[in-house]
């Protein structure tokens, strides 16, 4: 419920909403939180993101419900299709990166992060068989150095959309490293998936 008082009022800092949440008593009354109960701390949402609704598929039953909706309003056609990418600046700073080549210790516990372990885990003889990056961030590994037309590079993800062009519904989404070959692979994956869910063929 906080979540959606800071999606309609456009709060985006999770310590600027809890901070509204304790002091507006219609945000308090909406979030079901009295006068006297104590608004959850900041770090609440991103433990429960990391943690608790991360491997739980809630997000995806969501997602699906609502696509599922949106085709039983006749708001999907299901004849045309597009698949497009947005790049997400990565939470890495450009000091915090060296060359891809460059021999890194990954066991050092400065590196000991969230997503240094995630990268970590994820490595198989796929994954090192693949080109090196050009740079590689010792803060979130997955995270790919590119550039946008005219200006400065910095690493970052991609966002992959399937969009049924009929309203501009999207279909499905799938992050992946701000790379040529990871959006292609996405973009069979996102077909596969919504074959399967829906007995569409994009």
């Amino acid at each position: 419920r906080m979540l959606i008082v800071g999606y309609c009022y456009g709060i985006r800092s999770e310590r600027r909403l809890c901070e509204e949440a304790h002091l507006n008593l219609a945000y308090r009354w909406f979030c079901r939180l009295s006068l006297e109960d104590e608004v959850p701390n900041h770090s609440t949402f991103s433990k429960n993101r990391h943690g608790r609704f991360r491997d739980s598929e809630l997000f995806r039953w969501l997602f699906n419900e609502v696509l599922r909706r949106c085709m039983e309003a006749g708001l999907v056609k299901g004849e045309g299709f597009a698949v497009d990418a947005s790049i997400i600046k990565a939470d890495a700073s450009r000091q915090r990166g060296v060359p891809g080549d460059e021999p890194i210790n990954w066991s050092d516990p400065a590196l000991s992060t969230r997503a240094v372990r995630e990268y970590l885990e994820g490595l198989d003889e796929e994954a090192l068989a693949e080109t090196l990056p050009k740079r590689l961030s010792l803060t979130d590994p997955q995270a790919r150095w590119t550039a946008a037309p005219g200006g400065p590079a910095f690493y970052a993800y991609s966002t992959n959309y399937l969009i049924d062009t009929e309203h501009g519904v999207i279909m499905d989404v799938e992050p992946t490293p701000a790379h040529r070959t990871a959006e292609v692979e996405s973009t069979k994956t996102m077909i596969d998936r919504v074959e399967a869910q829906f007995d569409i063929k994009p």
